[in-house]
Parts: C-alpha cells; structure tokens; sequence
C-alpha cells in the first residue's frame, strides 16, 4: 500500500512543478488579512476629509452666490426661519430628499458631509449587489430583493443579518440592527446625547449603501437611518409598490 501511493502522489507532485508560480498564485490567490478595526479608523479618517473638503466647496457655492447676488442677477436669499425644536427620534436626511428642516450653518454643514457619504455608499452598494447577484435569478417581488438586503448584502458589509425587519406590505420596510457595527464602539466625552448626534453622520454611508443596492437592483426609493441609543439603528425604506426593471 505504501508503494502503490508513493506512485499514485508523484504525477501530481510533477504536474505542480510545471506551472509557473505566477499562474499558481491566480488560480489560488493568497488570503490578505486585516486589522478587524481597520474600516473604524479608516471612517474617522474619511469623514473627517469630507468634511473638510465640503466645508470648502460650501464656502465657494456661497461667494458665488454673493458675487450673483451684488451684480443683479439673481435675487437675495431670504432670511433663515426661526430654529425648530429638535426631536430625539429626527433621522438623517440628505440634502436632496424631500423632507429638510430649517438648518444652521453647522447643521448645513453636517447635511453636505451627509451627502457625499450618502453618495459614496450609493456606488459601494451598487458594485456589492452587482457581485452578489451574479449567481442569482431576478427578484420576482419587493420583499426578496429587501431580505436580499437583510441577509447577503449585511453580511457581506457587517458580517451578521438583519435583527429584526417589519413591512406594512404598502411599500414601507423597517430594518433593525441592535448592533449596528458601524456605530457599535462610537462614544463622545459630551455625553450620550451628543454621540447620538455624531452617530446620524456615520450612518449615513450605510444608507447609501442600502440605496445603492436596492436601486441597482431597479428598485429605486428612499433610506432614512434613525438612532435612538446606541449601538441600534434603525433604517426605513420606502419602494414603489411595483417592480419597474
């Protein structure tokens, strides 16, 4: 028994030799390990990039609106209407949605960081649903595509599914994560309130992502994430109640 499988393992042993190691490493390419906490610091870094960089193309749009202003061609804008009372349960929006709220000048601020993180999950979620939908027939209802999102495309993101997710069958999903990654070890010295508050930026990214997916998939509609506590989010899709490919 020992002969007969010291003959039957070299063939195999030859056959190895005479592959070149780059055509080796292609079939079996080499697994890259990274630091668990690498997309923490990684968000830190990028939001605070984006932050800076729409700050300044904030400032840009408002002296080309003032030059306009002072030559006449278009008229002042009117003054800003008195702050509204803030909700607790107040969601992030992006500037282009349908539901805005009178803003200061930092919270204006925060909504263009919102959308640029908003925009970018969008193209992420788009590439992700294209990947994970390559060995997938196509979505016959609403309802596969939303737990499509639930299962493959959070695990694929946050490496677990969906706690909890509710629909009132009219086009309306709630999303429920208790733990939602993104947000899970985020904490602020101000208090909790103020963590809150810095949580709805971090989650906008995520968001996009729900929105890229979804409208890749040809469901086009509106993801609005709320934060109650922390670590949980909570994220509300509104779709069309028909499929339109």
């Amino acid at each position: 028994m020992s002969a007969r499988n010291s003959v039957s393992t070299a063939p195999s042993k030859v056959a190895s030799s005479l592959v070149p190691p780059a055509l080796a490493m292609l079939a079996e390419p080499p697994s890259h390990m990274v630091d668990g906490a690498m997309m923490d610091y990684f968000m830190i870094e990028a939001v605070n990039a984006l932050r800076e960089s729409s700050a300044v193309a904030t400032a840009r749009a408002k002296k080309i609106e003032q030059e306009m202003v002072e030559s006449g061609l278009i008229p002042p804008p009117l003054p800003p209407a008195p702050p509204m009372k803030d909700n607790p349960r107040d969601s992030t929006t992006s500037l282009t949605s349908g539901s805005r709220r009178n803003v200061g000048p930092e919270d204006e601020a925060e909504e263009a960081l919102r959308t640029r993180l908003e925009a970018i999950g969008v193209h992420i979620g788009g590439s992700f649903s294209e990947r994970l939908c390559s060995d997938k027939p196509l979505f016959s209802e609403t309802l596969e595509a939303v737990k499509f999102i639930c299962k493959d495309i959070w695990s694929a993101c946050w490496d677990k599914q969906v706690d909890n997710l509710r629909t009132n069958h009219r086009g309306v999903y709630v999303l429920q994560d208790n733990s939602f990654k993104p947000i899970s070890r985020l904490s602020s010295w101000k208090g909790r309130a103020d963590a809150v508050q810095k949580a709805r930026t971090y989650v906008a990214l995520p968001a996009g992502i729900i929105k890229g997916a979804l409208s890749r998939l040809g469901y086009n509609g509106t993801v609005t994430p709320e934060i109650t506590s922390l670590p949980q989010c909570t994220f509300q899709v509104k779709l069309p109640k028909e499929h339109k490919a």
